[in-house]
């Protein structure tokens, strides 16, 4: 189990800045006399500043501070949005209705909070007609422009044309 600071006979100094358990100052004190402070109020003696010159310590207890810190940490990552990258296909000939039913799955995926990727892949030789499928890209992105951004716009890669649309920063 890896800490993050040294406590009680892990410090290595001969004198550390002492900060008392209840945040006062005790000045500059000898190693030896911290301990005894710490071990009277049945306390351990952190080091929270290592690279200062003399060391900082406070006299505090480790167990119910690193519980306190655990407990931020969890309620942190608890709170916070993984962004995901969902991809919609299209196809430069689609249909009214399909379309329809993949701007409905587009617009659901950006009120989740997550970055949509349109793409519209080329059979054959509708490669020569590309202009098709930007309208197609172009489309979507018109009737979705109240709830997202355009990331980037369509481009051709290789056989497919690619979009990125992401959901507007809440105001």
């Amino acid at each position: 189990m890896s800490k993050d600071h040294l406590i009680n006979d892990e410090i290595r100094a001969k004198e550390v800045r002492l900060i008392g358990p209840d945040g006062e100052q005790l000045g500059i004190k000898l190693f030896r006399e911290a301990m005894q402070l710490a071990t009277e109020a049945s306390l351990d003696l952190v080091n929270v500043a290592p690279t200062a010159k003399p060391p900082v310590c406070r006299i505090m207890d480790y167990g119910k501070y690193r519980y306190e810190m655990q407990k931020k940490e969890k309620e942190a990552r608890k709170n916070q949005k993984i962004v995901e990258l969902k991809e919609i296909r299209l196809t430069a000939t689609i249909d009214e209705h399909d379309f329809q039913t993949k701007l409905r799955n587009v617009i659901k995926f950006l009120e989740e909070g997550d970055k949509v990727k349109l793409s519209v892949r080329f059979r054959g030789r509708e490669i020569t007609h590309a202009d098709i499928g930007q309208k197609v890209l172009e489309r979507m992105a018109a009737q979705v422009e109240n709830d997202s951004v355009v990331e980037r716009r369509p481009k051709l890669e290789g056989r497919s044309m690619i979009m990125i649309l992401s959901p507007k920063p809440q105001s």
